[in-house]
């Protein structure tokens, strides 16, 4: 294991966490449903958003499984993790020219924006089996979060500096310091991906292939996958576990702010409390990979969706500051280490030569379920007139997400995909 690669890998996520947090979590919400939102009826902002969030994943869930097939053909799992990266920077960077009234501009800026994100987190995760061993994938995997969490909280810090201190910084006013935060997300996230661009080199691979035969064959290799599928029962099973607790999860993320938001918390309560989630979210997340080590992954999963089915029971009685601080310490606890057992477990569930084509093929599935969650969001909302009821709607793919990561056999699904390595996936079946 090349320690130099992987302090690069887990420094990439220092990298484009802060978009998560800023653009996705904390400030772009409010200042979507402020400022952007403008003019709107009530709760309309709110519903927007999650369509928002709805359309951009779908966009993430056709690109992906394509990308990652090519990437596996063509070797080229860096190359397209720097262009989805400049794309996602450069939306942040033409935010600063959202104003008021602006939210479809903001959608689609936004929308760019987790293009370049998720989609460049496809090609990111299938790095980790290259660069590291099975046996330390879910330490590395934690620490990829938990500096995630450092490097994200250290600049939204800054970002809330400089929105509640605006006249100090010599801003005219709020709205330009919240504008200029979104050029700080884009060039932190340019910066710091670039040690992993440096260090961590493309392997060689077939480049003589002309472009759209390549394309034929991600297609045709995508579909293959549906049909592969069959060939790893248990690793089916955990996918369908997987898109319905990812659902719930992703929609905690990109809702939370704005739903605290509509139901009238506070802008800075809302934004401090984020902040603390970073924090706590940075140890918890280094403990959470140990804690998986100890009880085995599947456990430690069980853990974090338990909790996050409390989460959401206890966010639809939300009504203060104070309720929405102590949620987001408890996110904290949870977020990144249930993401990152998560990930480390399709890892070792997927046969090592077709890592990327598979992680594309989660990309797409759970990108397409994903939508689902923040959409209910905003149909419940928009329907009901009550965006609390459309945050107890998500309590749902917690719960089935549980009862299905139930079936899942792990050890049995380890030896389905390393007998797939050598074509005989059936056989290690039979025999489990």
């Amino acid at each position: 294991m090349n320690q130099r690669q992987v302090r690069a890998w887990v420094t990439y996520d220092w990298a484009n966490s802060a978009f998560a947090t800023t653009m996705m979590a904390a400030v772009m919400p409010v200042f979507y449903e402020s400022v952007a939102g403008a003019g709107l009826a009530e709760g309309a902002a709110a519903s927007y958003w999650g369509y928002t969030q709805t359309i951009a994943m779908l966009c993430v869930a056709l690109l992906s499984p394509v990308l990652g097939a090519i990437a596996d053909f063509r070797g080229s799992k860096v190359r397209f993790l720097s262009v989805f990266t400049f794309v996602g920077a450069l939306s942040c960077l033409a935010s600063f020219f959202i104003g008021e009234g602006d939210w479809l501009l903001a959608s689609l800026l936004v929308i760019l924006g987790t293009i370049g994100f998720s989609g460049g987190n496809t090609f990111y995760d299938a790095l980790l089996p290259d660069l590291v061993p099975e046996r330390e994938r879910d330490v590395v995997s934690a620490r990829g979060y938990a500096f995630g969490y450092m490097g994200g909280g250290l600049l939204l810090a800054l970002n809330i500096a400089m929105i509640e201190g605006w006249e100090t910084f010599g801003f005219p006013d709020k709205t330009t310091a919240t504008q200029t935060v979104f050029v700080t997300v884009g060039v932190w996230w340019i910066v710091f991906a670039l040690p992993l661009f440096r260090s961590v080199k493309d392997r060689p691979a077939n480049r003589s292939v002309p472009l759209f035969a390549v394309i034929r064959t991600g297609f045709a290799r995508n579909l293959a996958t549906l049909r592969r599928i069959r060939q790893y029962p248990e690793l089916a099973k955990y996918m369908l576990a997987y898109w319905f607790f990812n659902d719930g999860i992703n929609t905690i993320i990109v809702m939370a702010t704005i739903y605290g938001a509509t139901i009238g918390i506070e802008q800075t309560d809302l934004i401090l409390a984020l902040l603390i989630t970073q924090f706590v979210g940075y140890p918890a997340t280094i403990l959470f990979g140990r804690l998986a080590v100890r009880l085995g992954s599947k456990k430690a999963l069980y853990l974090s969706l338990v909790i996050y089915v409390l989460i959401v029971m206890l966010g639809f009685f939300m009504t203060t500051g104070f309720h929405f601080y102590a949620l987001a310490i408890m996110v904290g606890l949870v977020q990144g280490g249930s993401q990152a057992v998560a990930r480390s477990i399709y890892a070792n569930l997927t046969p090592p030569p077709r890592r990327a084509e598979f992680f594309g093929f989660l990309a797409l599935s759970s990108k397409f379920s994903a939508s689902a969650g923040p959409f209910l969001f905003g149909l419940v909302g928009a329907l009901t007139g009550s965006v609390r009821l459309g945050i107890l709607a998500v309590l749902a793919f917690f719960v089935i997400g549980i009862l299905l990561l139930m079936l899942v056999n792990l050890n049995k699904g380890r030896e389905e995909a390393l007998a797939g390595e050598s074509g005989d996936a059936g056989g290690a079946a039979t025999m489990a």
